[in-house]
């Protein structure tokens, strides 16, 4: 860990925080609020960079190119980092080499939900189903090659069925379908389909995580429906610096991340976004990302899937 001085040396400029997303979504929020945070706690100007396109890869490319000061960081998740390098024959960057892992700081669960009259009312009722007729039960996803689609496949492939995939551009268009009944079920994030269960129309089956969540109360994990193990996916958001950045600047950097997401007011401003607080140091961060990105791989060769 460096000292006072030689930290105040080594970051006294303001720091960039790349966030791969339009203004206004949830990562965006969470982008600005650690931003907001991190300003307040290390004394220097933490100015949000919206830098939106290719699933993340064009903000990732941004900050794997950036100087490696500590001057310029990702808000990261999967989809440029774990899921990209399977999906794309060329990235210009090599995701497991040109970032250095600072801190996880949430994860925004999915789930598998159904309309309210759907016939299937548990997701025994849903694998039963398709294991009768494959390729008849229909799964909505927020776009090809997102943590959505891969997300269904992984389920397909553990509980051997085959699901039709319907990709669509983002969660709303996807629930509209749902809801009328062009598609059987959908595998979105928790934060998305809740509005529609509050309202009645919407039905959970299960989530894809390791335990029950508290914004879903008596809704079982995956692996407690269908006694399916190796499903709980974390989507996770965390932040990443170009890989050579000094190791006294990631240690900071990392311990002043952490403080924050222990906070109270950190996990209600997450919660109002869909998201839980998970506040994992660089070390537990690097591993999970090295799992995800193994898990996608697999799912990505056994289903063969291609990016659009």
């Amino acid at each position: 860990m460096t000292s006072g001085a030689a930290f105040g040396q080594e970051l006294s400029r303001p720091i960039r925080l790349v966030v791969p997303f339009a203004p206004g979504g949830a990562q965006d929020v969470i982008g600005r609020y650690l931003a907001s945070q991190l300003s307040s706690r290390l004394g220097t100007p933490v100015v949000v960079d919206n830098k939106a396109g290719a699933g993340g890869v064009i903000a990732a490319d941004a900050v794997a190119k950036s100087p490696a000061d500590g001057t310029t960081l990702l808000l990261a998740t999967g989809g440029a980092i774990s899921i990209a390098p399977h999906l794309m024959a060329r990235l210009p960057y090599k995701a497991q080499q040109d970032f250095a892992p600072i801190a996880m700081v949430a994860d925004t669960p999915m789930v598998l939900a159904v309309r309210t009259d759907s016939s299937f009312h548990a997701l025994p009722d849903l694998v039963k189903a398709a294991s009768a007729q494959p390729s008849q039960v229909s799964y909505a996803s927020t776009g090809n090659g997102t943590v959505s689609h891969l997300t269904g496949e992984l389920f397909a492939q553990a509980a051997g069925v085959k699901l039709t995939h319907v990709p669509y551009r983002g969660a709303s268009p996807a629930i509209v379908d749902l809801l009328s009944g062009q598609v059987a079920s959908i595998v979105t994030s928790a934060a998305s389909i809740e509005p529609m269960v509050e309202g009645g129309k919407a039905r959970v089956l299960a989530t894809f995580t390791a335990s029950p969540i508290s914004t879903l109360p008596g809704v079982p994990t995956v692996q407690q429906a269908s006694g399916v193990s190796g499903l709980a996916v974390p989507v996770w958001v965390g932040l990443l610096a170009p890989a050579k950045t000094p190791p006294a600047v990631l240690d900071r950097l990392g311990t002043e991340v952490l403080a924050i997401c222990r906070l109270p007011e950190t996990q209600k401003r997450l919660q109002a976004v869909g998201a839980e607080a998970t506040c994992a140091g660089s070390a537990d961060f690097a591993r999970l990302i090295s799992e995800d990105s193994r898990r996608w791989e697999r799912v990505v060769q056994r289903g063969n899937i291609k990016s659009e």
